[in-house]
């Protein structure tokens, strides 16, 4: 006897299709596009930026809270081919917390085995011991000003490597006074490099570069050279 097998049916194959492409790792994506690097050590490359949706901070002078919802769900795989097709060398995964999303870890070892210079800007609130070694973190240390102090991972420090950064956004006086304290207390500047950065409208750049002179610190200023540019539209 002849068995004659059933057809497929469209709707369950596209049914079967979706299930696969479910089971694919994904991330909850913000925007991924291309600009120059505004800050840390990369400042002024062309770099594609991979937002991630979602934060558990609540900064109070932060510049992306259009980050903290909505988002959609894209595979890894569909990251990194969106990711190629701008050509670019280096590549940024930033948020919102990126590391609030557990897959992140995944799609930073894949970015870096694809050949990327690649570097995470992180709130140091979260545990970034896992984060491949081949990546350049840029902790940001919240400060008093930010309203999120109490929320940072000193255990961070015991794990950062020469490439990569502690940033310190400075709002006032005190948390000037506050960054120079820990930078002295961790032994910041021996492990890596230190950047201290003004809020926008709230410290003028001259009157940090004169504290920071004053002091002899051994950290470096940096401003938002994409803000310089750009203003705070989004995707630049």
């Amino acid at each position: 006897m002849t068995v004659v097998a059933a057809p497929i049916d469209a709707a369950d194959a596209a049914t079967a299709e979706h299930s696969a492409a479910q089971a694919e790792p994904r991330l909850r994506i913000t925007e991924i596009f291309h600009s120059l690097q505004g800050e840390a050590d990369a400042v002024g490359w062309p770099t594609v930026f991979v937002r991630l949706t979602g934060c558990p901070l609540r900064c109070v002078w932060c510049d992306t809270e259009y980050s903290f919802h909505g988002g959609g769900w894209r595979t890894i795989a569909e990251v990194l081919t969106e990711v190629a097709g701008y050509g670019a060398r280096h590549v940024c995964v930033t948020g919102g917390e990126p590391l609030a999303q557990k897959r992140c870890l995944t799609l930073l070892a894949q970015l870096c085995d694809a050949g990327y210079e690649v570097s995470l800007e992180t709130s140091g609130a979260l545990d970034v011991a896992e984060v491949d070694a081949r990546v350049r973190k840029v902790v940001d240390l919240k400060a008093p000003g930010s309203g999120e102090v109490a929320r940072n991972l000193w255990s961070n420090m015991d794990v950062l490597l020469p490439h990569d950064q502690v940033k310190i956004v400075v709002a006032d006086r005190a948390d000037y006074e506050w960054a120079r304290e820990r930078v002295a207390e961790h032994r910041l500047s021996a492990r890596c490099q230190v950047l201290f950065s003004p809020v926008h409208g709230r410290v003028a750049p001259r009157e940090l570069a004169e504290w920071i002179l004053a002091d002899r610190l051994p950290v470096r200023m940096q401003m938002q050279m994409h803000k310089l540019l750009w203003g705070s539209e989004p995707g630049r």
